[in-house]
């Protein structure tokens, strides 16, 4: 007999958290402060376009301040560098965000850590990265502190389980394994990370309670890698040539139909993490212009 596998959609918790940040940013007009972002995007990456105005609608949606530098692809470190330091000194601007990946000729740690750590809305900047580790952050990744707050929502609990993230990027799976190793409400799990120098990547998939997968390949995990009851949440966005109008179509990292009627329960795609990225940039935007008040 197989399970029914609960569908953990995105919107519902995006719609929820941005209720509750309408009030943060109805108190912050009421100071005169309206939270505002500076996004930089270098080159002309299709999918980073669609993101970035994705983000610009979301924020002016919620009353917030959003604009978009566009640099060309031959633009260079130097010239990156003193934009950021132009934002950097800038009252209107509480958050920056360089979006990622940079055309190949940029260090793009060099520019993350030309941001000033108290407007890295991404929470890339090293100090940002230590005071994570250390228990205290300033500011949490958008993507993992999403997928924490779909958990909360969902009832998800991590208290004692057995994480296991598949992917170590320092935008989801590092951030991941140190937030579900803290000892808070979300998280005090035992953690185990895997990557491409696993060996017998499902003898760990199999052992968990929740399956974060963040690796970039499509259809990594299938559903003789997994224990029943567990909870998936697929990261993964990768676009499949099809025979469709677009000519593509998006599939996570997960196989998902079959682990249907296995797992307990798996974040959609799209529909299921995406939605919660731009509204935790929003989330700490809007922290980074509280942390600023007189």
């Amino acid at each position: 007999m197989s399970l029914t596998t609960e569908i953990l959609y995105g919107k519902p918790v995006s719609l929820q958290l941005r209720q509750e940040l309408k009030n943060e940013i109805s108190n912050l007009s009421n100071l005169g402060i309206i939270p505002g972002l500076a996004v930089v995007l270098v080159g002309e990456d299709a999918a980073s376009q669609v993101y970035v105005r994705s983000k610009s609608r979301a924020f002016k949606k919620m009353a917030c301040f959003s604009e978009t530098f566009n640099l060309p692809e031959n633009t260079s470190e130097t010239e990156l560098c003193l934009l950021i330091d132009e934002l950097n000194a800038s009252s209107k601007f509480h958050g920056i965000l360089v979006q990622l990946p940079l055309p190949a000729h940029l260090d793009s740690k060099k520019i993350t850590r030309r941001i000033l750590s108290r407007k890295d809305v991404d929470g890339f900047h090293p100090l940002n990265v230590g005071l994570l580790l250390e228990g205290q952050p300033q500011f949490i990744s958008c993507t993992p502190h999403g997928i924490l707050k779909l958990m909360a929502y969902y009832g998800i609990k991590t208290n004692g389980k057995h994480a296991v993230i598949v992917g170590r990027s320092n935008i989801v799976g590092k951030p991941m394994f140190a937030l579900l190793a803290e000892k808070m409400e979300y998280g005090n799990s035992t953690v185990t990370i895997c990557h491409t120098g696993t060996v017998d990547l499902s003898r760990y998939t199999s052992m968990a309670d929740i399956l974060i997968v963040a690796s970039g390949m499509p259809g990594l995990i299938t559903g003789n890698m997994i224990s029943e009851g567990v909870h998936i949440i697929d990261v993964g966005i990768n676009r499949i040539k099809d025979n469709s109008e677009k000519g593509y179509r998006l599939v996570g990292d997960v196989d998902y139909e079959s682990i249907l009627g296995i797992a307990g329960s798996i974040t959609p795609v799209p529909g299921g993490v995406g939605p919660l990225t731009i509204t935790m940039l929003l989330y700490n935007t809007v922290l980074a212009a509280k942390n600023i008040r007189p």
